[in-house]
């Protein structure tokens, strides 16, 4: 699987090891920076490109690091098509994948350690779309309001 990744200056620290992870377990790793942590830089950038991965077919999954993971899933999530999920538990990286089809794992990278981070991106590349008839039913009604609104 192509999985795209991108940090903001505060999740710089961990965007090093996230994309070793995502190496490691046998997938490839489309690292769109940033790993300068001194240098400001805007999440909104971060999470245009990696939907734009994904939109483009260049991606399958993506993980975006910002401070809290807040702010690049509220931008991610501005783009039809993206499902992106903050999550610092297992729990929420596996069901996001199986009930919300959720494609952006978004993490905090001023809020949970490395140790964490691998774990979760763990648990969301390993987590598949279960497709059950209630779960499909409720994508096909998020997928109207992206076109309604």
């Amino acid at each position: 699987m192509k999985v795209a990744i991108a940090a903001d200056h505060a999740g710089a620290p961990l965007l090093t090891a996230v994309a070793a992870e995502v190496q490691r377990l046998g997938h490839e790793a489309l690292d769109l920076g940033t790993h300068d942590a001194t240098s400001p830089d805007d999440y909104p950038d971060r999470a245009a490109e990696v939907a734009a991965a994904l939109i483009e077919g260049r991606a399958e999954r993506g993980v975006l690091i910002c401070g809290s993971g807040v702010g690049a899933s509220v931008a991610a999530n501005k783009v039809r098509g993206i499902r992106a999920g903050l999550c610092h538990d297992t729990y929420s990286a596996r069901q996001g994948v199986e009930h919300d089809r959720m494609n952006v794992l978004c993490l905090g990278g001023r809020v949970i350690g490395e140790a964490l981070a691998i774990e979760l991106v763990q648990t969301f590349l390993a987590a598949r779309f279960n497709g059950e008839e209630r779960h499909k039913r409720r994508l096909d009604k998020i997928a109207a309001m992206e076109a309604r609104f």
